[in-house]
């Protein structure tokens, strides 16, 4: 007679075997990409021109990755201009030979040379980008990055049907580089971009728009997630579907408390993604994304448009376009911005920051300078507590990691030199700004506020910040000059949103607080290229931690030489 009681014994014992097996986290993996920068004909809007590109795509391949995993990514330079990558909101914890932007943390891969970005994924998920990090390359070189939460953890918010990356843009039919160089020399505003695009196609409001307008399929009663990138050099950006609700769900990899809105306003930088529920009248609805303009500079204020097309509708059904705000609308900026709320439930905290060792006030204004060369003898500047940045010759990372002496300072002050009425009537004299390489240094683990102010030197304006190695709490926002005896007591210190972009209204001012907790060299700067470009940048230098898991990693042998 069979034993059946050691069978099911043994039955038993496998069944628990798997079990553990199941049970047990699953073990990170490595991903591993190859970027072949290269120059290609690209056609829009009945023109054809060589661009630079990724693997021969514009924009460039998605990269797909999942929290805990290692990535690499080998970049190899056959174009005629030196490149670098920045993964835009990744942490990189210790760990900025990876973070890219040239001359800050690296210096930039030559032509016929390659460098492998080699990092970990540590304790994010949710929608970033990538993009080129030097000159206006950009403009071309740019692709999203999707960070899927850990296997079985399920998003907290209602599983979609499917998901699509809308990545928002910009098109030139001249060549970047070029009308760069001539802003420059001329001292003035270089050219505006000819077209904006939905993964990179201007739509049907622009000439030869048959193979260059984004079409999405839905089915009727599902729900879809957009993960919405701004990818533009220099244009803040309304979106909107026609008939269409969308629910804010996420902000730059971080999970919010869901709002429903007809449209939303997404800074250069900047991600969102949004529920789309697939609800009305089946027909073709244009998607439309138009620039937030509330300066006195010209800018390419055109529509680009996508469809959503619902299942069996024709291609001959004419779309209808949606409201989108008035391109002047600094009221709506500011209402959709404050409904921005970090989620901060039990698996997600949001951990501010309560008490500050470092308080910072940094004024950001435009200017003048003199440029013989130039039209009028003066070439536009842009600064922060009146210092336009000069890009060094090194990477700032290399400097500070092997104490190369005479290549930056450390004496960046943490509030202006002159106190006045920043947004009062325009200030059109003494516009000049001292130039140099100045950093802030911040003691380890340090709790930072940082108050952002725009000025009306020349004119107001909205700028978008980036801060690099860090996400930050938005604590406070407001129009006008910041009153330190009266403001901080309207922060919102529960749940603030928390991202690392963040507009500065026009006009107004934005407080941010973070923990520095991430040792290394950090860029901050305006997320325009073009006042990158003039200047309005500086970097952190976050100081070493007694621990050995909290100083800077050393360089991978393969760092880009200068």
């Amino acid at each position: 007679m069979a034993n059946w009681g050691s069978f099911f014994s043994g039955v038993a014992f496998l069944l628990l075997g798997v079990l553990w097996l199941f049970s047990q986290p699953a073990v990170a993996a490595t991903k591993q990409y190859q970027f072949d920068i290269q120059v290609k004909n690209i056609s829009r809007l009945c023109h054809a021109k060589p661009i630079v590109t990724v693997n021969g795509r514009f924009p460039g391949p998605t990269i797909y990755v999942r929290e805990g995993d290692r990535v690499l990514v080998n970049v190899s330079n056959h174009a005629q201009y030196n490149m670098s990558i920045h993964w835009h909101g990744l942490k990189q914890f210790r760990n900025g030979w990876a973070d890219g932007p040239a001359y800050i943390t690296q210096c930039p891969i030559q032509t016929g040379s390659s460098y492998v970005y080699d990092f970990n994924v540590t304790g994010q998920r949710g929608t970033l980008w990538w993009h080129a990090h030097i000159l206006w390359l950009r403009a071309t070189v740019y692709g999203a990055m999707v960070i899927m939460p850990k296997q079985g953890t399920p998003f907290p918010f209602p599983q979609p049907h499917r998901e699509e990356i809308i990545l928002l843009g910009e098109w030139w039919h001249g060549d970047v580089e070029k009308i760069e160089k001539e802003g420059i020399n001329l001292g003035l505003p270089p050219n505006m971009s000819d077209a904006h695009t939905i993964n990179g196609k201007p739509g049907p409001l622009f000439p030869c728009y048959e193979k260059h307008t984004f079409a999405m399929e839905v089915e009727q009663g599902k729900t879809y997630l957009l993960r919405i990138i701004n990818g533009a050099l220099n244009d803040e950006l309304f979106f909107a579907i026609a008939n269409h609700n969308m629910t804010v769900v996420e902000i730059d990899a971080v999970y919010t408390k869901p709002f429903t809105t007809q449209a939303l306003l997404i800074a250069p930088g900047q991600t969102t993604n949004v529920l789309v529920k697939a609800n009305q009248m089946p027909g073709r609805y244009f998607m439309a994304a138009r620039p937030f303009i509330d300066i006195p500079f010209p800018e390419d204020n055109k529509t680009a448009t996508g469809i959503l097309q619902y299942k069996g509708i024709p291609n001959t059904v004419l779309p209808t376009l949606p409201t989108l705000p008035a391109p002047n609308n600094s009221a709506f900026a500011f209402a959709y911005n404050k409904k921005l709320r970090s989620l901060n439930s039990q698996k997600y905290p949001a951990n501010v920051p309560r008490k500050v060792d470092r308080n910072l006030f940094f004024t950001v204004g435009l200017g003048k300078n003199p440029c013989p060369t130039c039209v009028n003898g003066t070439q536009i500047t842009a600064s922060l507590n009146n210092i336009s940045f000069v890009m060094p010759k090194i990477g700032l990372l290399q400097a500070h990691y092997s104490n190369v002496k005479g290549v930056f300072r450390t004496d960046f002050p943490d509030k202006p030199p002159i106190v006045f009425n920043y947004t009062g009537a325009p200030l059109t004299a003494n516009l000049g700004t001292t130039q140099g390489t100045r950093l802030s240094k911040i003691a380890f683990n340090s709790t930072v506020e940082l108050v952002l102010q725009d000025t009306n030197l020349l004119t107001v304006e909205s700028h978008p910040f980036h801060l690099h190695g860090y996400n930050f709490f938005v604590v406070g926002t407001g129009i006008g000059n910041f009153d330190p005896a009266k403001d901080p007591a309207k922060y919102n210190l529960v749940d603030p949103p928390e991202r690392n972009t963040v507009g500065v209204p026009t006009g107004g001012w934005t407080a941010i607080r973070f923990q520095a907790n991430n040792p290394g060299v950090w860029f901050l700067h305006c997320h325009l290229e073009l006042h990158t470009g003039w200047g309005l940048k500086t970097a952190f230098v976050v100081e070493d931690g007694p621990g050995s898991d909290q100083t800077i990693l050393p360089p991978p042998k393969d760092l880009p030489p200068c």
